[in-house]
């Protein structure tokens, strides 16, 4: 059976209230074919996502009306795999037994893309490229593993990871260049590797048919802008890393492919 994800505003909510709601739906899902796996509550930004197992969209819409009223903003179909690699389960949290569960779907986006990787195939071969790749493999890893990153997916020479907070993002990013920088000044590798980053940051839901479509969008518009060693951010991330010992400045306003309207970015500082 399906999967859906939904999104509602729930501004003037408590996580008790939505708490409440998601008691209610278990209590009729039945009636509607449905099954309520789990929800994300964030208290600051006012919404909430429920993932609910389902034949139909209109039968979420229906079991939420007959449950409590709240009716969902945007549903969409998910695969549960990709629900996990963003955020991080697809059921309640263990030991959450109907307590309030307050964790938000909001997510950090990082994408990293290593430069020049065909010419250093060219170069080298395929057997000694291929160990440059797994270097390169080996130090993203170790960054989003010290900073409680996902890896979603990855393409080739780069990665589309994930983080529960803007700051574990930057200092994620800062990590992997500093990695590149060390490795590369121990003259350790047959070639300097050197990578792109870029930061975004949004909710599950905001527009579209897919999770984080928009911000995963952006992002990856983002990190095809900056240059080899460079780490070019949206707006939203050092809105919300003020108070943390990153610097940041400001890059300038870029069109994007796919985004009507210019985008302001900023560099972050990575030097020690």
């Amino acid at each position: 059976m399906p999967i859906f994800m939904d999104r509602h505003d729930v501004r003037d909510a408590t996580a008790e209230a939505v708490a409440a709601a998601h008691q209610e739906d278990l209590k009729v899902q039945a009636q509607h074919a449905c099954k309520s796996l789990t929800y994300w509550y964030d208290e600051q930004r006012g919404t909430a996502f429920c993932l609910i197992e389902a034949p139909t969209a209109a039968a979420v819409r229906a079991l939420h009306r007959d449950a409590h009223g709240l009716i969902p903003n945007v549903i969409i179909e998910v695969n549960p795999s990709t629900v996990s690699s963003f955020l991080g389960r697809v059921t309640d949290p263990e030991g959450a037994a109907g307590e309030p569960i307050r964790e938000a779907g909001f997510r950090a986006i990082m994408f990293t893309d290593m430069a020049n990787s065909t010419e250093i195939t060219h170069s080298l071969g395929d057997a000694k490229a291929q160990s440059v790749l797994a270097k390169h493999h080996e130090i993203v890893r170790q960054a989003l593993l010290a900073h409680e990153g996902r890896e979603v997916d990855r393409a080739g020479d780069g990665f589309l990871t994930c983080f529960a907070s803007v700051s574990q993002a930057v200092a994620c990013a800062v990590t992997v260049q500093r990695g590149f920088q060390t490795y590369n000044l121990s003259g350790a590798g047959p070639v300097k590797i050197q990578v792109r980053i870029g930061l975004g940051a949004g909710e599950p839901l905001t527009d579209g048919d897919t999770l984080f479509g928009s911000t995963v969008n952006l992002t990856a518009r983002i990190c095809a802008c900056a240059e080899p060693g460079q780490i070019l951010a949206a707006r939203v991330i050092p809105e919300l890393s003020a108070g943390k010992s990153f610097g940041f400045k400001r890059h300038g306003e870029v069109n994007l492919k796919g985004f009507p309207d210019p985008v302001e970015l900023y560099e972050v500082d990575w030097a020690e």
